[in-house]
């Protein structure tokens, strides 16, 4: 199940709300878990066990990792709960690539488990991981009540794709939390605002792409007109499902971390992944970058580990090469600004830093978007006009044409100008009455209209839904 989906929307969240505020409150984190499991085995019934087993695991470490603190057992109690954490992620995101590339080496024909990645594995591995750690480190209380803690990991506003919630976000909440009509009604229209990001916007510009992808038509035009489109798709679709899943925690009573600042508006690479999933990159900074020593040991020390966290970042995002390039790519232009290119970048225009910015990112989306390193090939030597094709077909100015306005409305939603708009709105008395008026309106238009797109159509792919 997916938020944006009509099963969701109009069958299984009212039921939750109606159960989790008639409950008492000693009831609410039981009727949390046991409707974030039955979202998870709408979805992916054959592994639901696996989930209920690693977070058992997870809480056992827990206890034992308390008990042992400051003993014998001591660092015995966290390797293990490393090793049973990533076990299940390792095998089922990553046999069938290790497989594949044996044969490749090696000559071999070992068959292929074909195994398919349980939902949401990379995240709740990952909030289970920062849990034990930070019991071991005594950042976080031990978790008692396997109910409390399973209702963490399973929770399903940021099950499948996050953002990545470590327990001492949410330590005290989900012990003791408020809830009050202000915050319902942020928690809704912080909801339908993503759910429209990713239905309205996201689903059209992977329209296009698709489009793009299936055309026979061959034109450099071409090639940019599926990659900047699936540079914000990607967005819309991401931050998108993490406003939705903020939304919800805050109905909930939780306050999740935010995920994305707008990022393209960033004037280096370093501001760019400062500002776009940040749960991941604080999580992968303070557990794997930090422990190894950070900056703190020389310059060659300092770009190991840099490089060390993009490789790890980038086969977290997926178990092929091109991944793994892509995660290197950044490590390099990381390490080039922190040497010597931030320097040389504020010295420079404004424009010309966003203009760099954008462009490597954009590459990297191609990257990211290839399937195996040989389509990511074919795709730049299309761009950059090393095949030999037109620049233009007639196909693609048409559908360039079709989609310009989306991609205008995209370009400028993706930029904090529509945000500062409305903050100047209200900084007007006369005019935040009307607003507050007319925003209810608004928000009922848009769940109208999200709702005729999902019932009107069957394009509703989520990009990070296998993640």
């Amino acid at each position: 199940m997916v938020f944006s989906s009509i099963n969701f929307l109009y069958y299984f969240l009212p039921v939750v709300f109606l159960l989790y505020f008639t409950v008492p409150s000693r009831a609410k984190n039981l009727v949390l878990l046991v409707s974030s499991l039955f979202f998870y085995f709408y979805g992916e019934p054959v592994y639901l066990i696996l989930m209920i087993a690693v977070s058992f695991s997870g809480y056992l470490h827990g206890l034992w990792i308390n008990r042992a603190k400051d003993g014998r057992y001591a660092k015995l109690s966290l390797i293990s709960s490393l090793f049973f954490g990533l076990a299940p992620l390792l095998y089922f995101k990553y046999t069938d690539f290790l497989i594949k590339n044996i044969n490749f080496i090696f000559g071999l024909n070992i068959p292929a488990l074909n195994l398919d990645l349980p939902i949401g594995i990379s995240f709740y591995s990952f909030q289970i991981l920062s849990y034990t750690i930070d019991v071991y480190k005594g950042n976080a209380k031990v978790q008692k009540s396997f109910v409390n803690f399973a209702a963490y990991v399973s929770l399903f506003p940021q099950l499948i794709a996050g953002p990545i919630v470590r327990y001492t976000a949410v330590e005290s909440e989900l012990v003791c939390r408020t809830h009050s009509f202000r915050d319902f009604a942020y928690g809704i229209n912080r909801f339908i605002i993503g759910l429209s990001k990713k239905v309205i916007m996201a689903n059209s510009l992977g329209e296009l792409v698709d489009i793009m992808a299936r055309s026979n038509e061959k034109a450099v035009l071409l090639y940019w007109l599926k990659a900047i489109p699936f540079m914000l798709q990607v967005y819309y679709d991401f931050s998108g499902y993490s406003d939705m899943a903020i939304g919800l925690g805050r109905i909930f009573g939780f306050c999740f971390p935010e995920n994305f600042n707008y990022p393209f508006i960033s004037k280096s690479i370093t501001e760019f992944w400062r500002r776009w999933h940040i749960s991941l990159g604080t999580w992968f900074k303070d557990y794997v970058y930090i422990p190894l020593g950070g900056n703190r040991n020389g310059t060659g020390k300092w770009l190991r580990n840099i490089f060390l966290v993009w490789f790890l970042t980038g086969f977290w995002h997926g178990a092929e090469w091109n991944f793994i390039l892509w995660g290197l790519y950044f490590a390099i232009f990381l390490s080039v600004e922190k040497l010597f290119l931030l320097k040389v970048l504020d010295k420079t225009p404004a424009f010309l830093r966003h203009i760099y910015t954008l462009f490597f990112t954009l590459i990297s989306f191609v990257l990211f978007n290839g399937n195996g390193l040989s389509e990511c090939f074919h795709n730049f030597r299309g761009m950059f006009g090393f095949l030999d094709i037109s620049f233009a077909g007639a196909e693609t100015i048409y559908y360039l044409k079709s989609y310009s306005v989306t991609l205008l409305i995209a370009a400028i939603g993706s930029t904090p100008l529509p945000k500062t708009l409305v903050t100047k709105i209200k900084d007007n008395k006369t005019a935040s009455i009307v607003l507050n008026i007319f925003e209810p309106l608004v928000q009922a238009s848009l769940l109208l209209l999200v709702t005729a797109y999902l019932i009107d159509g069957s394009f509703n792919p989520f990009l990070y839904f296998r993640f």
